[in-house]
């Protein structure tokens, strides 16, 4: 099958040598739209790109990596009309707020956030805010395309599953979507050819990793004192990587000085 545009970061991914394909990209496009943000195109300034961070902000994890881009200027600006319009949202909210009443029972009750839905209108206008994110947004609806662009790879194109075949298998929650989305997009026929590979694949990576880890554990004993560190330098953010994705280990992202 020809290579697309909209195929190559896919193959690359494969080709990277990543404990996770889905990682790699994920990284990739989490990049590319803080760049988009606050880097040099200054995208920031246009008027249709502030009216969807206003709306949407920023979740606490970028807003930290916002922060430490290091576009201090920009992020303020941004800033400065995304407060505006959540300051006038808040001030309808709290102008429409009606305290309910507490129980006595209710008052001794231990408080479990997350757990239950926000009982107050104060409480779901803060929960929309924490469920959207502008960057999140991005990468989360491009990161979708690309398991649907796996899928198109696997049932058409040979050396694509040779790709898959040679990887070193997947993360935990990635391994997830995948298997998830093939029971929804794939017959019964293509579930077993894809599982067959799938499934022992990552099964092996997830064994060499922990291998890994427990070579690097042993390597503090002084009977291993001068024994070869084999493949376990790394070992801890791999491991790390393999159960919850990401890459634990990367830099600070920040602009170019």
């Amino acid at each position: 099958m020809r290579e697309q545009m909209y195929t190559i970061p896919l193959m690359d991914a494969f080709k990277s040598g990543d404990e996770c394909p889905f990682c790699f990209i994920e990284r990739n496009l989490e990049q590319h739209a803080i760049h988009f943000v606050l880097g040099p195109g200054a995208s920031y300034m246009e008027d249709d790109i502030r009216a969807q961070t206003d709306e949407a902000g920023f979740c606490r994890t970028h807003f930290q990596k916002l922060y430490d881009y290091g576009n201090r200027l920009g992020a303020a600006l941004i800033l400065s009309t995304h407060m505006k319009k959540k300051n006038r949202e808040l001030a309808e909210v709290i102008k429409h707020f009606a305290p309910g009443k507490s129980s006595a029972f209710g008052k001794f009750k231990k408080i479990q956030p997350g757990v239950a839905a926000p009982k107050t209108t104060i409480g779901q206008w803060v929960q929309a805010q924490e469920d959207q994110c502008y960057i999140c947004n991005y990468y989360k609806n491009t990161y979708a395309r690309y398991v649907d662009t796996f899928f198109e790879l696997y049932r058409k194109d040979p050396e694509f599953v040779e790709l898959v075949k040679e990887s070193k298998g997947l993360c935990i929650p990635h391994f997830s979507d995948i298997v998830e989305t093939a029971e929804e997009v794939l017959s019964a026929k293509e579930k077993k050819e894809l599982y067959d590979v799938l499934l022992p694949l990552v099964e092996e990576n997830m064994k060499r990793v922990q291998e890994d880890v427990e070579w690097f554990c042993a390597k503090f004993d002084y009977k291993n004192k001068d024994a070869d560190w084999k493949n376990s330098r790394d070992a801890v953010q791999r491991s790390m990587q393999k159960m919850a994705g990401g890459h634990p280990a990367d830099p600070i992202y920040q602009q170019d000085k």
